[in-house]
């Protein structure tokens, strides 16, 4: 009776194990494939956090054009209204028009512009910055997403088992060849996978809500199925990857585009102690006179900054003050910088042992134990309560195997944002779309 109990079992489970691998799961063909490039596509064309942001760079880089042009000429003009006593014709002015432009002689306009470009510089990294924090962001919660669904796949395997197991306990119990006890264990087992059921699904609509906030959709947009949830595993060299951020990590970037702003800044608080002339041309007609212009006069002038030494020379020890503050900003963001990459590395390395290791060693080792406790229960020498133990352990460790998985794709696309630079590297989908168990 036991033997043919457990015949009917097991060809169940494979019938409805090989229904599953023929549609593709319960949720791989609820709607259409979703990729990760798409996914990328969509927010760096969507996002509205990034479009701000380049927006305020655009603006940025027009201010630069207005800082290093020229001052605008001035035009004075002065005309006679009423004279209260009689002159004789062509004694007095009447008419005056003069028109001023300051030289800049000294360049400080276009100082003024480098140091608006080094200004601009720093507002464009700060839009890199958004951008990867957006992407590495889009990228962990479809990596979420996905689990969500193989999460979710596990769920369905393990409720059909322990259904099954229920319905057979509660038989083999009304025969007598089962204690009630082991009636109850399974079926609490199935509530409480019920119970869990719930929460995968609020899992995964809250991956699906932050996928389309961050794609500058609605959130009740329907959202396709991821079509891959495995990487490649980089083979990451921290001694390139220091250069890599050193170089290109935004906020080390800012800090150099401060230093340069600062030095253009103690530049121009030099260049003020020399003035810039205006030259001016002035046009004047007598009273009473044919002529359009009686006189044309020319003039220059200037301001005398050496009468106030201690106003320029504390301009100067702020712009030296400011420039040794930013390049202490350098040092502390490149120490930042070195500690992040250090920290995301051994974070990556943890995931990738993890997943390794419950690839290779716990996934196989729990499944070999199911069959072996399977198999002693068949033949008499494990318990009931066994077999259901074996079962939960496999499913536990797979759930917790996809977990860690789905921490290392976020680690490494994570890694990305610390270092400032592209690196990640999608592997292609497989047939069934994510990565199978």
């Amino acid at each position: 009776m036991k033997t043919t109990t457990f015949l009917i079992l097991l060809t169940t489970s494979l019938s409805i194990q090989s229904q599953t691998a023929a549609d593709g799961g319960e949720y791989g063909a609820a709607s259409s494939r979703l990729s990760l490039g798409e996914v990328t596509r969509n927010v760096l064309e969507n996002n509205p956090a990034i479009k701000e942001a380049e927006n305020r760079w655009r603006a940025a880089r027009e201010r630069v054009r207005q800082t290093s042009a020229w001052d605008d000429p001035r035009v004075v003009g002065e005309s006679r209204v009423r004279r209260y006593v009689d002159v004789p014709p062509n004694a007095f002015m009447d008419q005056t028009l003069a028109i001023e432009q300051l030289i800049p002689v000294t360049g400080k306009n276009l100082v003024r512009g480098r140091a608006a470009a080094a200004e601009a510089l720093s507002i464009f990294e700060e839009v890199r910055r958004v951008q990867f924090d957006v992407v590495a962001k889009a990228r962990a919660t479809y990596f979420q997403l996905a689990n969500a669904y193989d999460q979710l796949e596990i769920n369905s395997k393990n409720l059909t088992s322990l259904k099954q197991i229920a319905d057979i306990s509660r038989s083999r119990y009304e025969t007598g060849l089962e204690s009630a006890a082991n009636v109850l264990v399974a079926e609490t087992d199935y509530s409480k996978l019920q119970e869990a059921r719930r929460d995968l699904e609020r899992n995964l609509s809250d991956a699906q809500s932050q996928l389309n906030t961050v794609m500058n959709r609605d959130a009740f947009a329907s959202v396709g199925t991821p079509a891959t949830s495995s990487i490649n595993h980089a083979h990451l060299s921290p001694t390139s990857l220091r250069t890599v951020a050193l170089a290109q990590r935004p906020e080390v970037q800012i800090a150099r585009a401060r230093i340069d702003g600062e030095k253009s800044k103690l530049q121009l608080a030099h260049r003020a102690w020399i003035p810039d002339p205006a030259v001016s041309i002035k046009g004047q007609r007598y009273n009473d006179a044919a002529e359009a212009v009686s006189e044309l006069d020319a003039g220059l002038s200037f301001t005398i900054p050496w009468v106030n030494p201690s106003k320029y020379s504390a301009a100067v020890r702020e712009s030296r003050a400011n420039l040794a503050a930013a390049e202490q900003g350098l040092e502390r963001e490149q120490k930042e910088a070195l500690r992040l990459l250090r920290d995301q590395l051994a974070k990556i390395e943890t995931f990738h042992h993890h997943v390794e290791l419950f690839d290779d060693k716990l996934v196989p080792q729990a499944q070999q134990a199911f069959e072996a406790t399977r198999l002693s229960y068949e033949s008499g020498k494990a318990t009931f309560l066994d077999w259901i133990s074996a079962q939960r352990n496999l499913r536990d460790i797979e759930a917790m195997g996809r977990d860690h998985l789905t921490h290392y794709q976020a680690a490494v696309a994570e890694l990305e944002a610390v270092i400032g630079a592209d690196i990640y590297s999608p592997a292609p989908a497989s047939s069934k779309g994510r990565k199978s168990r």
